[in-house]
Order: structure tokens, then sequence, then C-alpha cells
């Protein structure tokens, strides 16, 4: 069983490599997009994937791993439980600023699968921010793009003293005000 670590490979110059993970390839597509029409200074290269692990047989091919943005579709019990399988193959060191679980579907309150509590309680015990969005609309879905460039870039280390462990720490702090 292969595990994804963070550390595996020197970063590359100026670049940033997302993995987007959830089962609905539709949404994961549409952000991914969204996310490469972003104005930004570095390069950016999206991997896209069902659920981890990720097939072993292409690991010398693959880049560094510098955020992995887990999609959990409240309306879907299924995702969440893919979601929660796929945390067994991802290296404690990720959890260091450089996961984020992101919650689509809040806008549709009536139609949630999956309660509210169990979906915090999955970011707090990983220590990892949660984004909650409804990633059907455009506007939302431009705005969370931005965000994830930012975290993006303050992951792969473009941005000096600034570390993925203190970010995560500083959105923390902020939570808790």
């Amino acid at each position: 069983m292969a595990v994804l670590r963070p550390f595996d490979k020197l970063p590359t110059l100026n670049s940033g490599t997302l993995l987007l993970v959830g089962p609905d390839e539709a949404l994961r597509q549409q952000l991914a997009e969204t996310i490469l029409q972003e104005k930004r200074d570095f390069n950016i290269s999206i991997h896209l994937a069902t659920s981890l692990p990720l097939p072993s047989e292409r690991d010398h091919l693959r880049p560094r791993i510098d955020l992995i943005v887990f999609m959990i579709d409240i309306k879907s019990k299924y995702s969440l439980k893919k979601v929660e399988c796929s945390l067994a193959h991802v290296d404690a060191s990720f959890f260091l600023g450089k996961v984020c679980f992101l919650v689509t579907g809040v806008g549709k309150v009536n139609a949630c699968s999956i309660e509210m509590n169990a979906v915090c309680k999955l970011g707090e015990a990983y220590c990892s921010p949660m984004l909650f969005c409804e990633l059907e609309l455009e506007d939302t879905r431009v705005a969370t793009a931005q965000r994830l460039v930012r975290m993006l870039r303050i992951c792969a280390g473009h941005i000096p003293g600034v570390s993925a462990l203190s970010f995560v720490s500083l959105m923390r702090k902020s939570d808790d005000n």
C-alpha cells in the first residue's frame, strides 16, 4: 500500500502541485479549470483523483504534491466515506498544513445526507482547514479557486517567511475568534 508523502521529491521552482480528491468528477474538473484560469505568478499542476491511494505504477513520474484538497459533497454519504477511506493513505506530515477539506453543496441544506457535525469533526480530527462552498455557482467557484491558489502558493513555499503550518495555525486562530 503506497502512502502519499509530501517531501519525497524536491519542489520545482516557481510551481505548485494540487491534488483534488473526491467522487464527483464533474465538480473536480470544473474547479480545476477555474483554478487554472486564475491569474498567478507561478505554474500550477493539478491532478484529479476519485480516491486514494493513487496508482503506484506512475510514482516515478508524479511530481511532489504541495496541497491535497479532499472534496466532500454534503448531499452524499458516499462522498464522506470515500474521503475517510482515502485519509489512511496520506502520510501524517501532510496534516501539517498541506491538506484541506472542501465541503460542497452547502446551499442545499434540505438535501443534506451528512450531518454537518460529522464533517466538522473530520476537520478537527485532522487539524485541517474546512472550506464550505457551493461550486455550482460560478462566483462561488471563482472565489474558492482564488482561495485555493493562495493556499497552494503558501504550501508550495512561494511566500518567504510563511509556512503551510503557520498559515493553518493562523486560520485556526481566526476561526476561534
